[in-house]
């Protein structure tokens, strides 16, 4: 069974991380950033940035959260599907989820892929005793978080500050500081991220 299971997995991988590979070309572009001017900006290799745009390498959420503040994004736009029409309705068969090779974690995105709103969706599943770190602080961009506990619980740091949350709670948060995620159970924790991302307004003079 589990020779089956990874046979099936290995194709969803390549697939999830040919998704990732074509959304950080993509955005790089847009922004006119070069490779060299990203992992100056993000704090990641120039040569981990080609690797992760070639697809050729399966980056941990702590990279790609880095890569996403570098493009001034959050860490969902990443899993986002280019490709696919726009439409306000996501079906359960339209979300491809992603593990994280280091923790383990499992990530969704639920919000319709390439919908014009300055809202995303996203479920996760904390595996038991994991804790996923992401040390970007600072953006160019305003992103609010919300954590909604389904089942089990979690620890969320905060900068200095710990938050506990049992199932049904929910955090209000700004990504403005390092932050992590522990799951401190023998039993996974599943929670909902909504994230609202606020763009710069221009200065009127």
């Amino acid at each position: 069974m589990s020779t089956m299971r990874d046979r099936r997995a290995a194709p969803l991988s390549r697939d999830i991380n040919g998704r990732i590979a074509r959304r950080v070309r993509a955005l790089r572009a847009e922004l006119g950033m070069t490779l060299d001017a990203l992992a100056a900006k993000s704090e990641v290799s120039r040569s981990m940035i080609s690797l992760v745009e070639r697809g050729e390498s399966s980056p941990t959420a702590a990279v790609l959260e880095k890569i996403a503040s570098g493009l001034g994004v959050s860490l969902a736009t990443l899993f986002d599907d280019a490709s696919a029409p726009i439409n306000p309705v996501s079906r359960r068969a339209d979300r491809t989820p992603w593990r994280d090779p280091q923790s383990g974690y499992i990530r969704r995105n639920i919000s319709p892929a390439n919908f014009p709103s300055p809202i995303q969706v996203v479920e996760i599943v904390l595996p038991a005793g994991v804790r996923v770190a992401y040390e970007t602080a600072a953006r160019d961009v305003s992103i609010h978080q919300q954590i909604w506990v389904r089942e089990g619980t979690i620890e969320v740091t905060l900068g200095s500050v710990i938050y506990r949350l049992a199932e049904d709670d929910c955090l209000a948060m700004q990504l403005n500081e390092p932050t992590a995620f522990r799951n401190r159970t023998r039993k996974p924790a599943r929670y909902i991220v909504v994230i609202a991302t606020e763009r710069a307004r221009a200065s009127r003079r």
